[in-house]
């Protein structure tokens, strides 16, 4: 019995030390900004893209593949931005929101609402959306927020490359994203 509780004593303790030192890789991570992309032509980027991936999050629960985003720049430099999914009832589910710059920051950091306008004014209803990695030809997009609990793998069409893939992946975990959680998209075309 006593060399039970030693043991058990034992165990709390190595699992306490671990805990206490990886708090503040953690820390570091969530308080050190993204490497974003330094320069966006908006024009290019917008479009059609297809979601090869993504950390799973609340709001794309219900999509069990076949996700596309659709980006529209506005005169006024704001995005609107269309993503659809389909259900797993087979549903297609259609949210349109508004994308806009931050001021200060590069083109590659924007703010997203899909919250109605009139509460526009709310800092809350505006989500993070930043670009860590972008191809030459606007072929493929890694999109992150700040916090690293949201993660995109985007491209132009409804697969990548899998070595490509891999390395955008090794450059997102590089940046502090939790890639080991990271959800590949069904894809079929959508109607």
């Amino acid at each position: 019995m006593i060399r039970e509780k030693v043991t058990w004593m034992r165990l709390t303790l190595l699992v306490a030390v671990a805990v206490i030192a990886a708090l503040p890789l953690a820390l570091v991570a969530a308080d050190t900004p993204l490497r974003v992309v330094p320069d966006v032509d908006l024009t290019r980027y917008a479009g059609t893209w297809y979601e090869i991936a993504r950390l799973p999050n609340r709001f794309q629960a219900k999509c069990a593949g076949e996700v596309v985003a659709a980006y529209e720049l506005q005169s006024d430099g704001r995005i609107v931005v269309t993503n659809r999914c389909r259900t797993t009832t087979g549903d297609v589910t259609v949210a349109t929101g508004i994308a806009r710059r931050v001021d200060g920051r590069p083109a590659s950091v924007l703010e997203v609402r899909f919250a109605p306008a009139f509460l526009s004014f709310l800092p809350a209803v505006w989500g993070d959306y930043q670009i860590i990695a972008l191809g030459p030809d606007y072929d493929h997009a890694v999109v992150g927020t700040p916090d690293r609990s949201y993660l995109w793998v985007l491209s132009r069409t409804p697969r990548l490359d899998a070595d490509l893939y891999r390395r955008l992946l090794d450059g997102a975990k590089a940046q502090g994203f939790d890639v080991a959680k990271i959800v590949e998209t069904r894809q079929q075309p959508l109607p």
